[in-house]
């Protein structure tokens, strides 16, 4: 027997030390063994010791450009809403129904149907390709009719209402320093590339991801008739590169105080006076605002010499380019076939198209995702898990704040701001007590293109129409059917939706340990946003305050400096790693969750010892459950994207740097120097 053997061996021996109690037969483990790879030392790799045997047998589908437990997950709500919109379309009852689902979670017929016929219209192929690019036209008429600079602001003010983006993204949202009042906000915009770097980097495969941007500009513009695509392909790509020189990078917008810059509409004005701020304003229907808070003031600047510099045959051709480029899933299959092809095949490495059905289900949650929303709870959500979720977050509450008090480095003074915020904290967990209203919307079941046109319009209106009014705090950003979580600053609340709340994440049928590991982790991540280094910004209300002494800051932003340096030596590509910087709110969110949610954990247990299961004891689940959450493969061009624009690292770290860290992952698993999980105490991170 080979040495690395006889250590693997070893190690499982420890894992297995203790008997199992007759009582336990009774639980679930909750983790999947087949998916370890038990010739790996669980103190060499964890990540590979968990998950190593899922590595070798998955296989990314030809239409993802990754796969991991989360995709997994949305890729079974998919499914699960491809039922539901068969069912609504064809007008059949529901073959499945929740019957304890609370009546207002439960679809109108009318919203059932407005749901049906939005997906049957993404469905009818035959009748896109037989309207061609017809429904563009009259869009394309009024991009044509721009002839001088005058009326590039009311044109702009156009296409943003029908979804169509330009140089500057003007909205309505919360005031940080206000967080009860809707005030106008405008932002950097743009780009057709995910990132300035695209556009900047002398790296040879970017470099060759701006030739096939080129050409498919090109493509668009010559599948729907435009003059000179080739040379106005180059063009647009000159003028967004020009655009993005002048770009804040994505770490440096994180910065919640650097983008906090509010002012008079008529000082925006003078720092653009070629943009003619007041005509779009008033085009855009938003001419009432009197403040403004500009994220990137010297951008702004910058972009007016840009529009004074480019001619009006430009932005024709850049405007025309992404309005085609928007409304391609409804045009005929050349336009589609040509996004895919660089959207798809060249940024993010996918082999085919998903199936039109997963398109049709994608778009029609889109537009109507909380009345689709409805239709998934009724169906598929267990009351049960919520109750569960509820003790688990009050859990976590009380870890924070056994954690809070426990800090060496912050002062009273601090400690006492930091638990008034965490007791502020608003919770949602499934759906919405307040659900959407889209009687306002027409869908017609024979009009894809129109639909979507009209939805983009009905969601800037409503939008626009917050303006003046005081921000409506029970508005969810994400859908029930969505796998994901969310911590929202400027109303200081975390927010779980249904379709997380199922295994792996969490399972109502397996034993504690593994749910807090798993979806304990993720509460208490989505609670620590609100401690990381922007979240820590702001107070209980959601207002961006300074509640900290100076000597507190200094010792935060020391460890947090400590967590990104170990990050940042980290390269999942060659030549690329981590940005420490850009990923920072989430590694921390990753290390304060994991640390809280295990001391949720033990809080839960209430004095008692767990029992061991399957030859692990509770520790061990515990940190199980952490890891397999965390399975993940990808494709090299949606990693190389993921690194240059995404603030999550990648899932193999998230299961690596907050256990290195962590000293009861230490010690569960008998982690010693010489291991390559070990971490010297000094080197050690902790933050909350």
């Amino acid at each position: 027997m080979s040495h690395p053997a006889r250590r693997a061996l070893a190690a499982l021996a420890l894992l297995a030390a203790a008997a199992a109690r007759p009582a336990e037969a009774q639980r679930a483990l909750g983790i999947d063994t087949t998916n370890f790879d038990r010739a790996v030392r669980p103190q060499d790799d964890f990540f590979r010791f968990v998950n190593g045997r899922w590595l070798a047998r998955t296989e990314i589908p030809a239409d993802a450009s990754s796969w991991g437990a989360f995709n997994e997950l949305s890729e079974a709500s998919r499914n699960a809403l491809h039922r539901i919109l068969d069912e609504a379309a064809s007008d059949r009852p529901a073959a499945t129904v929740v019957s304890n689902t609370p009546s207002a979670a439960r679809a109108t017929p009318g919203e059932r149907k407005k749901v049906g016929d939005l997906y049957a219209s993404f469905l009818d192929t035959a009748r896109i390709e037989a309207r061609g690019i017809a429904p563009l036209a009259p869009e394309l008429r009024r991009i044509a009719a721009l002839q001088t600079a005058g009326q590039l602001p009311g044109t702009l003010a156009h296409l943003a209402r029908v979804g169509v983006g330009g140089p500057l993204s003007v909205g309505v949202g919360t005031d940080q320093k206000n967080s009860r009042e809707n005030v106008l906000q405008v932002s950097q915009s743009g780009l057709g590339l995910p990132d300035r770097d695209y556009y900047l980097s002398s790296d040879a495969k970017l470099a060759a991801t701006r030739k096939a941007y080129e050409a498919y500009v090109a493509r668009l513009l010559s599948l729907a008739g435009q003059p000179d695509p080739a040379g106005a392909a180059a063009r647009v790509l000159a003028l967004e590169t020009a655009i993005a020189e002048k770009h804040w990078d994505r770490a440096k917008n994180r910065d919640r105080n650097a983008t906090y810059n509010r002012m008079t509409v008529a000082e925006l004005a003078a720092l653009a006076p070629h943009l003619d701020v007041a005509a779009y304003l008033k085009a855009a229907g938003l001419a009432k605002a009197t403040d403004v808070i500009v994220r990137q003031p010297d951008y702004v600047k910058s972009l007016d010499a840009i529009v004074a510099g480019t001619p009006a045959s430009t932005w024709r051709e850049y405007l025309a380019f992404h309005l085609v480029d928007n409304y391609a899933s409804v045009l005929p299959d050349a336009f589609q076939q040509a996004r895919f092809d660089f959207r798809g095949r060249t940024l993010n490495g996918q082999q085919e198209p998903p199936a039109r059905w997963k398109r049709a289900v994608d778009g029609t949650q889109g537009i109507l995702g909380e009345a689709a929303g409805k239709l998934y709870v009724e169906s598929y959500f267990q009351p049960a898990a919520k109750a569960r979720m509820d003790e688990m977050v009050r859990n976590l509450r009380k870890a924070y704040e056994i954690g809070i008090d426990s800090l060496e480095w912050m002062s009273p003074e601090t400690k006492a701001a930091a638990k008034a915020k965490l007791a502020k904290f608003t919770v949602k967990i499934a759906y919405p007590d307040h659900w959407r209203d889209y009687s306002g919307l027409d869908v017609r079941r024979d009009d894809a293109f129109g639909n979507v046109m009209r939805a983009q319009a009905f969601e800037y209106d409503e939008m626009t129409s917050r303006l003046g009014k005081p921000v409506d705090k029970t508005r969810w950003g994400m859908t029930p059917q969505t796998v994901n979580a969310y911590y929202n600053a400027t109303n200081n609340e975390i927010v779980f939706p249904a379709a997380i709340l199922q295994p792996p994440f969490f399972d109502v049928n397996a034993d504690d340990a593994v749910n807090y590991g798993a979806i304990g982790a993720v509460i208490g991540h989505e609670i620590g946003h609100g401690f990381d280094d922007q979240g820590r910004k702001s107070d209980g209300d959601g207002n961006l305050r300074d509640w900290w002494t100076s000597a507190d800051a200094q010792a935060f932003e020391a460890r947090a400096s400590k967590l990104g340096a170990q990050y940042e030596a980290i390269y999942p590509l060659e030549g690329l790693h981590i940005n420490g910087r850009l990923t920072m709110g989430e590694n921390i969110g990753d290390l304060s969750g994991l640390a809280q949610a295990y001391r949720a954990y033990r809080i839960s247990l209430g004095g008692k010892e767990p029992p061991v299961i399957g030859g692990f004891t509770g520790e061990q689940r515990f940190f199980l459950g952490f890891a397999q959450i965390w399975r993940t493969k990808f494709r090299e061009e949606a990693l190389r994207q993921r690194l240059l624009s995404d603030p999550h690292s990648p899932g193999m770290q998230r299961a690596f740097v907050p256990l290195v860290n962590n000293d009861a992952f230490l010690k569960a698993f008998d982690v010693k120097p010489g291991d390559q999980m070990w971490r010297d105490p000094a080197e050690r991170v902790k933050i909350w």
